[in-house]
């Protein structure tokens, strides 16, 4: 059973609770599968060797509702060695701290976190003391990189939350194996589609015939749109759908269109930051399978990086240095599997949520059996046992 931390403030004192995670299905659990490649052991971003997730969750008195999530993407001193990355804007409307000099160098040299909007300061200048306690720092600049998606909803985000103590217990409880999703760390107080949402994530393993390689991906879902699952219209037939209120003149709105989604994308493969900026911009071909359009108030980012020792680079070197990387014939299965595994992370972040509620508001979990009806409905599970290969 994956397990998380919360950490609840007690007379001034942070006080930290192991609990169980919540026993509702993964999308697979019902028969919701997606695309033709096959999930690695975890189906989880951890499936991809070297990558550490770690959760804090904050629940504090009547309305904080929210929490870290942080993504270690390889062992190892990242400043000295950082990993070849890249990030791609699918709609800019966030506040994602760091993204200019990873689009700059190709690189990046912290680990990487997430959490509330206007937690997203305090929550870089804690990474920036984690990454100056590592060994082998000295007095360098750092490039923490840390995003976020709005939590207004059930969370006082105003209050700013999310301090020190949280950021190291999240780094420091990040680990390699099963990843706890739904309403936990930076996903506490998110949606998605009307619905509670939150972390969410999956992968897929190429077959060796087209290099054996493992790509995962972990969400923060907080956007909306038509939900749709295999083609199921869910949103549709749940009546929660974007603009619902226009088309049936009901009188009121929800704002249930705009929202944001961090999309984290690991991948074991060579890739230079070229080839990354490719492979991420097929994790929104993931996010619009969902029904997301990625409406005017959305942030919609993928953080892409390469886990593979050959393509880490040394910070300094006085001889050039050179790395392997795909060529771009070779890249067409790994763009399948970051699509599928996007499309699979969300839908896991669905199903594993939980109703959340604050003094401002509440955001409950989509009804699992209702759910299943549709999907059963529409003919659009187990589609491994009932198409033939």
């Amino acid at each position: 059973m994956s397990r998380t931390t919360l950490l609840f403030c007690l007379f001034g004192t942070f006080i930290s609770f192991v609990v169980a995670a919540d026993e509702r299905p993964r999308a697979r659990d019902v028969g919701l599968v997606v695309g033709t490649f096959p999930t690695g052991s975890l189906n989880a971003i951890t499936d991809v060797d070297g990558v550490k997730v770690g959760h804090t969750t904050i629940i504090e008195g009547d309305d904080i509702r929210t929490g870290i999530t942080a993504i270690i993407p390889a062992p190892g001193n990242l400043y000295r060695y950082p990993v070849p990355a890249w990030i791609h804007v699918g709609n800019g409307y966030g506040k994602l701290i760091g993204e200019t000099q990873v689009r700059e160098f190709g690189e990046i040299e912290t680990p990487i976190l997430l959490t509330c909007t206007l937690c997203v300061w305090s929550a870089a200048n804690a990474l920036k003391e984690w990454v100056y306690e590592q060994p082998g720092m000295g007095e360098h600049t750092v490039n923490p990189i840390v995003g976020e998606t709005n939590d207004a909803r059930v969370n006082n985000m105003w209050a700013d939350p999310v301090q020190r103590e949280h950021v190291f217990a999240a780094l420091a409880n990040a680990s390699g194996g099963p990843v706890e999703e739904g309403s936990v760390g930076a996903g506490t107080g998110t949606q998605a589609f009307g619905w509670k949402g939150g972390i969410g994530t999956s992968s897929r393993v190429l077959p060796d015939s087209l290099g054996g390689y493992t790509v995962g991906v972990l969400v923060q879902t907080n956007y909306g749109g038509t939900l749709t699952m295999n083609g199921a219209p869910v949103g549709r037939e749940l009546g929660t759908y974007s603009y619902r209120q226009q088309l049936e003149a009901l009188g009121e709105d929800d704002h249930q269109e705009d929202g944001s989604i961090m999309m984290v994308l690991a991948t074991d493969a060579p890739l230079n930051a070229r080839s990354l900026d490719r492979i991420a911009m097929r994790s929104i071909m993931g996010l619009a399978r969902t029904g997301s359009f990625a409406s005017n108030g959305s942030g919609d980012y993928v953080i892409a990086f390469s886990t593979d020792p050959s393509v880490r680079r040394p910070r300094s070197s006085d001889a050039p240095v050179n790395t392997p990387s795909l060529v771009n014939e070779s890249m067409s299965p790994l763009f399948a599997a970051a699509a599928e595994a996007t499309e699979e992370a969300i839908y896991n972040a669905i199903f594993k949520a939980t109703t959340v509620t604050s003094t401002r508001g509440t955001l409950e979990a989509i009804p699992v059996e209702d759910l299943k009806r549709i999907l059963k409905k529409h003919q659009v599970l187990n589609w491994d046992e009932t198409i033939s290969p």
